[in-house]
């Protein structure tokens, strides 16, 4: 069973999280940033208990909605918003954008804006940890809608095979952009897969830290051990549309009501209050700091300059000293 202290490093993490999605929407609202944007709001819970078992140098795969991910796995804030606004002080130089987020000092090596892409390539990095004889674990993650695709299929095996130090981690929030995931999967649930490739396949409540802490740990201590690879399917659910600007009518809006009811942030903070008996000022004052980090986050990226012309022509070919 997880302590106090662990469970309060999660639920830190959720309200960052929160925070960044709710200053990212709003900004977008008042126009002060011009971007598309996936929000994760509703999925906070997964990359927050995920995070807690792994270290800086650990490799981490995400997709385009992954803003969670990102700052989960600790990548610079200012930074972070600086590349979502297209500004030169970002983690790319502002050439990437906010479905190209790359931070390799906080591990996050690669979002990639193409369904199901990041899988692939996870296998190379969890193949080099694994020649260089280091304990680095590979975590890659995507939706459901991915794993109807043959790089989902291919990853598997290949990393069953070779036994990689990998997690495949499916957020499962229902729906594949507008597709409910009944209408687009044959199988009553995604782990069922990970039997054909003879490797552990786990259907968790991705909305339930203890649950996800566990199940998290005992993938990440599988995957060091040289044990292989882990599926852990994480049942979640959106609260906003694929995209700003998607007012999800293809939702059921009891299912969607539901869901927001069961919010997983201020559920969490109550059963620390109750279950675990941290007190309401300290789990205050952790949600205060992070409203500041997001807001001073914000500014910088809004103070901060574009790319100059000449950008545009590097980091593309290797540059050679004369």
């Amino acid at each position: 069973m997880p302590d106090a202290a662990a469970m309060q490093r999660v639920y830190g993490r959720m309200s960052l999280i929160k925070a960044n999605d709710d200053m990212m929407r709003a900004a977008i609202r008042a126009g002060k940033l011009q971007i598309i944007y996936y929000s994760p709001r509703g999925q906070e819970v997964i990359p927050s208990a995920i995070a807690d078992h792994l270290d800086a140098d650990d490799r981490l795969i995400t997709i385009y909605r992954g803003l969670h991910d990102q700052v989960a796995k600790g990548v610079p804030l200012k930074q972070l918003w600086a590349e979502y606004a297209g500004k030169a002080t970002g983690t790319c130089k502002g050439k990437g954008g906010p479905m190209h987020i790359t931070h390799p000092d906080s591990g996050v090596m690669v979002t990639t804006g193409i369904v199901g892409s990041g899988m692939p390539i996870a296998l190379g990095l969890a193949l080099a940890a694994q020649m260089d004889g280091t304990r680095q674990v590979t975590v890659t993650n995507f939706g459901d809608g991915a794993t109807n695709i043959g790089a989902f299929h291919e990853s598997l095996n290949m990393a069953s095979i070779w036994k990689l130090p990998i997690l495949f981690i499916c957020q499962n929030n229902q729906y594949a952009e507008h597709t409910s995931y009944r209408l687009g999967t044959a199988v009553e649930a995604i782990a069922e897969r990970a039997a054909g490739y003879s490797m552990p396949g786990i259907t968790v409540d991705g909305n339930d830290p203890v649950a996800m802490w566990k199940a998290a740990g005992e993938a990440v201590a599988r995957a060091r051990a040289g044990q292989g690879p882990t599926l852990l399917e994480c049942r979640t659910f959106r609260f906003h549309g694929h995209l700003v600007g998607d007012d999800s009518h293809y939702i059921p809006k009891e299912d969607l009501a539901a869901a927001i009811a069961a919010d997983p942030v201020p559920l969490f903070r109550r059963r620390l209050i109750e279950e675990w008996g941290v007190a309401a000022d300290t789990l205050d004052a952790i949600d205060a700091d992070n409203q500041r980090q997001v807001e001073e986050a914000l500014q910088f990226a809004l103070d901060s300059d574009y790319p100059a012309p000449e950008e545009n022509g590097r980091d593309i070919l290797a540059e050679v000293a004369a």
